[in-house]
């Protein structure tokens, strides 16, 4: 493997970990918070799509794609909910 550990890269990681991290918050939380959660992910899902963007990979670009969708819809549900309960 040839690829630099570049500021993409580092990028790259912290996505990673901040999917990781949401992963993990959904897990160990009986109640989880969905605007951490699914901000969270797609917070990662965008950290990583920059990364990609230059270190293209692209069936994990897609997949970022779609880890992004996802997080977006968690993330209109709940704020339609929280209007709904205010």
């Amino acid at each position: 493997m040839n690829t630099p550990l570049d500021i993409y890269s580092l990028v790259g990681f912290l996505g990673t970990a901040c999917i990781i991290g949401a992963y993990a918050y959904l897990t160990l939380t009986e109640q989880p918070n969905p605007f951490i959660l699914h901000g969270t992910n797609l917070a990662g899902a965008a950290l990583l799509t920059i990364s990609l963007v230059v270190h293209t990979n692209w069936p994990s670009l897609v997949l970022e794609g779609f880890w992004a969708a996802i997080a977006i819809v968690g993330l209109t549900k709940a704020f339609q909910k929280r209007k709904v309960t205010q």
